[in-house]
């Protein structure tokens, strides 16, 4: 198309992609953004994407109608090299960036130095709460906080998630089993805001603090975990996952740097560089289950609030999640942040 369509491209957490006003997209939505991120190439060197799943995103945001709502958000994975556009899965490190765009573009008032902005996450029905730095009544992005997995600092933009248990498999623990055997190996199927498959590094042959390219470069291990991934998908009741990015693999194994559990994760052919931030939540969650394949790797902590770093690729990310009388993880909140990089016109 030769009209170009307003968007903002930000950094959310440790993601990157194009931020959306629903009204503002065209009626061929998914083969617009496929034009415009430059898909399918593994190299994406015709459009905006970064030749990464993690920098071919979107982010289609609207003001809510729904009561103590401010905003809702519809997350789209552009993948890289397949004509496809997929809302099968909510992306929490492009939620990072919701909050500061709804306000900029006018869909929430700035409110004093911190404002909150409650935003509906379309893709599982949740809602979660960001807090985005206001002072004299703009958004600030330069700041003091830092994320593994982004360099440098920036303003703190914490985000909690309630009620996420089930939010696309429609139980914290799809098969009602807190391990399974799949294609020989035990794993933990679990989704509290997104749907893993957990499994211990050892068990596929691992140490399980392998480097990402090694991983991906070790195509028996690949085609071993998408097996896996395709048999675990109806069990999920995903479905067919076969054209999917859920359910994401997640390999664990005892902490290293002092946290909680370390991990790595394929979202899901290749390679997370860091991990989800809904991933994170989901995996913290599945070592808080007693008999969970990560329950004896993991340093649990005690208390009704437990913080535990899931440690990955590039460093760590801490959640803090609130248990309640039953033990059961009722909340989870994350430190993440957000950085604005262009705002104007995108053409495809």
């Amino acid at each position: 198309m030769s009209d170009g369509v307003r968007c903002m491209w930000m950094r959310g957490g440790t993601s990157k992609g194009g931020y959306f006003l629903a009204d503002d997209l065209p009626a061929d939505r998914d083969a617009f953004l496929l034009r415009v991120m430059g898909s399918p190439d593994l190299r994406q060197i015709d459009g905006m994407g970064g030749a990464d799943p993690l920098t071919s995103k979107v982010a289609v945001v609207t003001r809510s109608e729904r009561e103590g709502v401010d905003v809702d958000y519809l997350f789209l994975q552009v993948f890289v090299d397949q004509p496809i556009v997929t809302d099968a899965q909510n992306c929490g490190n492009i939620l990072a960036g919701v909050g500061p765009f709804a306000i900029e573009r006018g869909l929430v008032a700035a409110e004093g130095d911190e404002t909150p902005v409650a935003i509906f996450m379309e893709n599982t029905g949740q809602v979660a709460v960001a807090r985005v730095a206001t002072p004299g009544g703009a958004v600030r992005y330069d700041g003091e906080a830092q994320i593994d997995g982004v360099p440098g600092s920036a303003a703190a933009v914490p985000i909690a998630f309630k009620e996420t248990a089930g939010s696309s498999c429609g139980a914290l623990l799809p098969t009602g089993n807190v391990v399974d055997e799949v294609e020989g190996v035990a794993v933990t199927m679990i989704d509290n805001g997104m749907p893993c498959v957990v499994i211990r590094a050892a068990d596929l042959g691992l140490v399980g603090d392998e480097a990402p390219e090694d991983l991906e470069g070790n195509v028996a291990l690949r085609e071993t975990l998408e097996a896996i991934r395709l048999a675990c998908g109806p069990l999920m009741n995903l479905g067919d996952v076969a054209e999917t990015s859920v359910p994401k693999m997640t390999m664990v194994s005892a902490p290293r740097d002092g946290g909680a559990i370390a991990t790595r994760t394929f979202i899901p052919h290749r390679c997370h560089k860091t991990i989800g931030v809904l991933g994170a939540v989901s995996v913290a969650t599945a070592c808080l289950i007693e008999g969970s394949v990560a329950y004896d790797l993991a340093a649990r902590g005690q208390g009704a609030e437990r913080s535990l770093s899931i440690e990955h690729p590039t460093g760590e990310m801490t959640v803090v999640a609130t248990l309640d009388e039953e033990g059961t993880v009722s909340e989870a909140a994350l430190l993440r942040t957000a950085r604005k990089l262009m705002d104007g016109e995108v053409f495809a």
